[in-house]
C-alpha cells in the first residue's frame, strides 16, 4: 500500500513531523513517503494519504487547504487523515486553563474534514526558534503584537512517541482495512 503524508511547513516543523510518520508507516510495512503538498500534482497514485499544516492564527497554510481543494475529488475514495502542528511550551494548558491543543485546532478544520471525509485530525505541539527569520506579513505581524514581545516558549515541543504511535494507529487501521 502506497501511502503519502502531504504536508505544508513554513519553518520546518511540520515537515519533521510528516517524515517521522512517513518513516514510521515504513518500518509498519508500508511504502510511505512524505512530500510537500504544494508540490504534489495528483493523488491517483496513492491508496491512502496523510495531510498536515502547520497552523497560524487559527489556520493551516494555504499550501495545504489548496492540496485538499484540488485533490477532493480523489480525496473522498481513500482513507485520509489530517493533523495540525502549531502549540508551543512546556504545558498541556494555556493561561486561561484551556488544554493546549484543543485551543489550538483550526477554526476551518472541522469544515475541511468532512469536506474530504477525513478519518482524523490530531494536533502536535510544534517549535519555536527566536532567531528564525520572519516570513510574510502576518509573521511580521504578529511579532509586534504583546504576547510576541512577552516572549513564546522557545525550543523544540514536538512529541515523537505521540507523533508515531499516532502513526502506528494509521498502519493499524490499514492494516484491518486491506485484511477486511
Amino acid at each position: 500500500m502506497h501511502v503519502l503524508v502531504a504536508y505544508a511547513s513554513r519553518h520546518g516543523a511540520t515537515r519533521g513531523i510528516a517524515e517521522r510518520i512517513a518513516e514510521t508507516l515504513l518500518v509498519a510495512g508500508f511504502d510511505a513517503e512524505a512530500q510537500p503538498a504544494e508540490s504534489i500534482k495528483s493523488v491517483a497514485e496513492f491508496d491512502a494519504v496523510v495531510l498536515g499544516s502547520a497552523a497560524y492564527m487559527y489556520h493551516w497554510m494555504k499550501g495545504a487547504t489548496d492540496f485538499a481543494h484540488r485533490n477532493r475529488a480523489l480525496l473522498v475514495t481513500k482513507p485520509v487523515w489530517l493533523f495540525s502542528s502549531g502549540p508551543v511550551g512546556p504545558d498541556a494548558v494555556d493561561a486561561k486553563g484551556r488544554d493546549q491543543k484543543v485551543a489550538a485546532v483550526p477554526r476551518d478544520i472541522e469544515a475541511l474534514r468532512d469536506d474530504i471525509k477525513a478519518r482524523d485530525h490530531h494536533v502536535f505541539f510544534g517549535a519555536y526558534h527566536r532567531d528564525r527569520p520572519l516570513l510574510g506579513i502576518a509573521e511580521r505581524l504578529m511579532s509586534l503584537m504583546p504576547a510576541a514581545k512577552e516572549g513564546l516558549p522557545e525550543g523544540d515541543f514536538r512529541d515523537w512517541p505521540e507523533i508515531e504511535a499516532w502513526a502506528y494507529g494509521i498502519a493499524r487501521e490499514l492494516m484491518s482495512a486491506s485484511v477486511a
